[in-house]
């Protein structure tokens, strides 16, 4: 059945493809792409891999997991597009969630040398000081989803935003409508040992925090602030006062069209609390507080997009002052250099985006890449019969504080009905001189994009397994793909934690793979993103020249020459490091001729050369 299901699917591109593969900017699917036709299964899936590999993989503990039902129940059908749910009785209590959907994985942070895996049940700590040998260290169990996590100094920070979510992190849920023992907001843990954190604040918000965005304070080490998202109803009232679920035109104090600005004093984060919702929506015109995306259609043949009166994700940029919010309907550039009063600069919309999910900078500042989360991260959505720029990413380039749309990358393999698949979390792999990302696509597995030129973005590494199941659709695949500090960690939602590492390809070389492996990162929180710098390294070095051979904008004796010299300079010999001071020289005064080749990068490679040298010397 699996092979019949994926082999039409194959055949079908070259039908259903065609005529959106100009428009998605992006290679057409191989009908031979080795991620086509995989096995199966939850434990004895089949996998494909190309430029990555996969060096460790650790299951979920007992207790993160039903045993009778280990990857959840299967997804009810889906509704035809356009048709309404069926009636229900407003008085019957609401359907129980699937067995097996309160144990979900989530997101990931990362501090020193372990790694926390949000999930709807609490979280997990793993020490990965080996990244081929992690080590589970501490289950906590405090269950309300969606479990995304952040980590700063002795902080963990966990959203909430399920109505089971207790205060006391109890498993037993809240069944009352209306409940002071209800937590849906973020919790604060102490984790100065991280195997027996301890809970030292909740703050309660209105639509509790489906995820949550680290903002820290230049030159204020006390204090950081916490933009949190919430993207569920709005509790009532009774249960949390100033809470409102009306329309801006009942209720101007609605609860509805903002995001919730908390400040925490880190010598005293029992004092943290909600400092500031602001109107980030607001038409600049009016005031008038829904003042962007209504939701509905962009005309025949578009997507139905979500009205845009909350954000899913905000990433901050702090070293650069900028955060780039995806906003349910539209996609937001904000100055945060006041974090307590963040602005609105520009915002986009896209015909083919469903619901703006989660944002990307590059690591100079100037593009960022959006996703769209169509289906909602449930359904199946890399069919051969889906657009490419539908459930894809947008990348745009940031021209004057303007969000200028350039191209669009999706997973490019043609997935079954049985994997939900759709752009979800990643982040950027530090190759010096490119713009390269890691990220994940549920069960459309792991992809790795190279996107240094905005309007044709390129897949160069990935993995991949099969379907949790060939019978029906069970929820799983990769939820967050990010690059830590020289590995690559995946947090499988039904499989538990994968580990990866990049290998040399066409696409990549060793030298850049090993220019990335140098930076390093004590904290690592995806949407809290920092900036890349690398050491004084003849490694970096070598990986720009790499790339100058690669696009073939270097005379080949020169580089030959170049190269040797490198190779040698770390041994001290001052006839060398004179050779490569002279050769640095000449690199740069070719990067200032007038309509210089690659004049960007032939600078990059002199610099790197020189900074070396000044460390030897």
């Amino acid at each position: 059945m699996m092979t019949r299901t994926r082999t039409a699917i194959a055949g079908a591109l070259a039908v259903t493809m065609g005529a959106m593969i100009a428009q998605a900017q992006q290679a057409p699917p191989d009908p031979k792409d080795p991620r086509i036709g995989l096995k199966a299964g939850i434990k004895d899936a089949g996998f494909a891999a190309r430029n990555m590999e996969l060096v460790s993989n650790l299951p979920k503990p007992p207790g993160f997991f039903d045993p009778e039902f280990p990857a959840g129940e299967p997804a009810p059908p889906e509704r035809p597009e356009g048709t309404p749910p069926p009636p229900r009785d407003p008085n019957a209590p609401p359907p129980p969630p699937p067995r097996g959907s309160g144990f979900t994985n989530s997101d990931l942070a990362f501090q020193g040398v372990n790694a926390v895996v949000g999930n709807y049940h609490g979280f997990n700590a793993y020490n990965i000081e080996n990244g081929k040998s992690p080590k589970l260290i501490a289950s906590i169990v405090c269950p309300g989803g969606q479990g995304d996590v952040s980590i700063y100094g002795h902080l963990l920070f966990m959203s909430v935003e399920q109505t089971r979510g207790r205060l006391d992190c109890g498993t037993g849920g809240v069944t009352a409508p209306v409940s002071v023992e209800r937590f849906r907001g973020i919790r604060i843990f102490d984790i100065s040992n991280l195997k027996n954190p301890k809970q030292v604040a909740a703050i309660q918000t209105c639509r509790g925090s489906h995820t949550h965005t680290l903002v820290p304070v230049k030159g204020d080490p006390n204090t950081l602030y916490l933009y949190g998202s919430g993207t569920s109803t709005v509790r009532s009232g009774e249960e949390l006062a100033g809470c409102s679920g009306l329309d801006p035109k009942e209720d101007p104090n609605t609860s509805l069209f903002s995001i919730d600005v908390i400040k925490v004093p880190l010598k005293n984060p029992e004092k943290a609390a909600i400092v500031g919702r602001p109107r980030l929506f607001a038409d600049e015109a009016s005031g008038a507080i829904a003042g962007l995306w209504p939701g509905g259609t962009h005309g025949e043949g578009t997507q139905r997009t979500s009205q845009t009166n909350q954000c899913h994700d905000i990433t901050v940029y702090s070293d650069i002052g900028l955060a780039a919010g995806a906003c349910s309907g539209n996609g937001i550039l904000m100055d945060i250099s006041d974090p307590e009063h963040p602005k609105r600069l520009d915002y986009v919309s896209d015909k083919g985006f469903a619901y703006w999910h989660s944002a990307t900078f590059n690591n100079d500042g100037t593009k960022v890449v959006f996703t769209d989360e169509w289906g909602g991260g449930g359904r199946p959505r890399c069919r051969a019969t889906d657009p490419l720029t539908w459930g894809a990413d947008a990348i745009y380039d940031i021209v004057d504080k303007k969000l200028v749309h350039r191209g669009y990358y999706k997973m490019p393999a043609p997935q079954t009905e049985n994997e939900n698949c759709v752009a979800h979390n990643g982040s950027l792999i530090p190759v010096p001189g490119r713009d390269i990302m890691v990220q994940s696509w549920y069960q459309g597995g792991v992809s790795v994009f190279d996107f240094t030129d905005s309007t044709k973005p390129v897949e160069i590494a990935f993995f991949d397994r099969g379907p949790l199941s060939d019978k029906g659709m069970l929820s799983g695949g990769y939820w967050s793909s990010y690059w830590y500090n020289g590995y690559i960690y995946g947090a499988e939602i039904a499989r538990g934690i994968d580990i990866f590492q990049l290998t040399p390809s066409e696409f990549l070389t060793q030298n850049e793979i090993d220019a990335a492996r140098l930076v390093r990162f004590q904290e690592f929180n995806s949407q809290n993103q920092p900036r890349y710098v690398w050491p004084p390294s003849f490694v970096v070095a070598k990986a720009y020249l790499d790339q100058l051979d690669r696009a073939k904008t270097i005379d080949q004796a020169r580089s030959k020459t170049l190269r040797a010299a490198l190779d040698q300079g770390d041994k001290r010999q001052k006839a060398t490091l004179d050779e490569l001071e002279r050769m640095a020289a000449e690199l740069t005064r070719d990067a200032a001729a007038p309509n210089a080749p690659d004049a960007t990068r032939y600078k990059a490679l002199a610099d790197a050369i020189t900074a070396r040298i000044a460390r030897l010397r």
